[in-house]
């Protein structure tokens, strides 16, 4: 046997053992994938080619393309999907600008290439990789999918967060809490330090940024007259420009194919990260979807709207079983929990309680709310003044649970409503007496925060406030159009 063969043949293992190694790493979930590539989403999807209708089609046809390919890697079973050749017309970021790609006279790039891969991750990074985009922030991923594999079967696995590579918060414009944390051990500077230091820079992008604005609120006003929603909202905290693309690509829609929005009528509308109906009976339309993912969801909102009557009636029955007490649905920050699974939580719960009579007045529990979690195995009154009920929790301990704990829970609903009504008389206080263009805050802000926050603004009475965006929050932070996030507990 010669050397050359020897060597070959090692090779040749070599290779085999990488390939498996890459090809045998856990699946990625359809959220995961939709996270690792957001860099990708930003460079190519077709809400930014608004001035380049032969960009903006290529893309899309291939973004269609791409998401069946994606979509079929994860059907359960699925052994071997057909190599797929993909063409994008790829934008440059201010982060890549030492690359020196061949540019187009359109100003962008055009990237081709392969998918052959047989795992979503592999895919992933394959994508990402092809168009120059940073794969440093799927690392981690891939090493903890490499040490999940060699725990043995008996073992324990645990839950690890993943730690995104900074360029990811470069290209999705979301918050690295990190960065957060490290601002947050710093020493803080004095509002007034801070303000003279930031109030050019904020003035200056408020500036620039107040034309989208206004075509912004213009196109949304105009949409919801158009269809008769009820209402456009965001799941995340975009920028304008961001939500002004989002606006224009659900305006091109209607204009294309007007019929295809007519059974939005009466709803609220939320950008979000993936497109269904949520808890609360709203559209979700994913940021990253295409036209035709749209189209499809509003001609399936009929059956939508179907779950959710089951799902309003299923509520009413655990009302009438629970003394009158009413199942709600709190919405947090990021978060999205779709009305099939809270249909399914609803209905798992119903069921439990018919399996034990309970002896509740039926409305001696009236004006009592209840969050349900599945994650979670004993009762609890949160301070807001509302229940958590875990979904298999006993009945007869969940009544005792409830009328012992009734006559707190209404102390506490009484309280969150003054400081409610306290929290919106200082809100509009300050937008008159300190002449602010809007003061907001962040969702994890309380109102007894905002309240001291508010009152400690106008004490102080700074001009240097004048025309400005205030949103409270927890650190100091200028945003891409000019609002200000300032923390509730500044220092004088």
């Amino acid at each position: 046997m010669s050397v050359n063969f020897l060597l070959q043949w090692s090779i040749r293992s070599q290779r085999k053992r990488l390939v498996s190694c890459l090809t045998h790493q856990r699946a990625l979930s359809g959220a995961e994938a939709v996270n690792a590539l957001r860099p990708f989403y930003f460079a190519v999807h077709p809400d930014f080619f608004g001035q380049h209708p032969r960009e903006r089609e290529v893309n899309e046809k291939s973004l269609k393309s791409l998401n069946g390919y994606l979509e079929n890697l994860q059907k359960p079973g699925s052994k071997s999907v057909r190599p797929m050749t993909l063409s994008f017309f790829v934008r440059e970021t201010k982060d890549h600008s030492d690359v020196q790609p061949v540019m187009l006279t359109s100003g962008f790039r055009l990237v081709s290439f392969t998918l052959q891969t047989q795992d979503v991750l592999s895919t992933v990074i394959n994508i990402l990789a092809s168009c120059s985009l940073p794969v440093e922030h799927m690392k981690e991923l891939a090493g903890s999918s490499q040490r999940s594999k060699s725990t043995p079967e008996g073992g324990l696995l645990f839950y690890r967060p993943i730690r995104w590579d900074k360029s990811y918060y470069s290209f999705t414009g979301f918050r690295d809490p990190e960065e957060e944390l490290r601002q947050a051990r710093t020493v803080e500077p004095t509002l007034s330090v801070w303000l003279k230091r930031n109030e050019p820079e904020a003035t200056e992008k408020h500036s620039a940024s107040l034309p989208r604005r206004e075509e912004l609120n213009r196109l949304r006003q105009t949409l919801c007259q158009k269809f008769h929603l009820a209402d456009i909202r965001w799941q995340r905290s975009w920028g304008v420009p961001h939500k002004y693309c989002q606006l224009q690509s659900l305006s091109r829609l209607s204009y294309q194919s007007p019929e295809a929005l007519l059974n939005l009528q009466g709803h609220t509308v939320v950008f979000a990260d993936q497109s269904g109906m949520n808890a609360s009976g709203h559209v979700m339309l994913g940021s990253m979807d295409v036209h035709h993912q749209w189209a499809k969801l509003f001609q399936q909102l009929p059956s939508y709207r179907s779950l959710q009557q089951q799902t309003d009636w299923l509520k009413e029955r655990i009302s009438h079983l629970l003394g009158g007490t009413q199942v709600v649905h709190m919405e947090r920050q990021g978060l999205v929990q779709p009305i099939a699974e809270h249909y399914s939580t609803l209905n798992t719960f119903h069921k439990s309680l018919l399996t034990r009579r309970l002896h509740l007045h039926p409305r001696s529990l009236h004006g009592l709310t209840m969050v349900l979690e599945k994650d979670r195995s004993t009762p609890s009154l949160h301070e807001m003044g509302h229940f958590i009920i875990p979904t298999r929790c006993d009945p007869p301990k969940l009544q005792v649970f409830l009328q012992n704990h009734a006559s707190e829970a209404r102390q506490r609903i009484l309280r969150r409503n003054q400081l409610q009504v306290e929290e919106d008389a200082v809100v509009r206080s300050c937008l008159q007496t300190l002449s602010l263009r809007s003061l907001s805050k962040e969702p994890s802000v309380s109102s007894s925060q905002m309240i001291q926050c508010c009152q400690r603004l106008l004490e102080q009475r700074s001009p240097l406030l004048l025309g400005l965006h205030i949103c409270v929050s927890h650190f100091y932070s200028v945003l891409q159009d000019g609002d200000l996030c300032v923390p509730w507990d500044w220092k004088n």
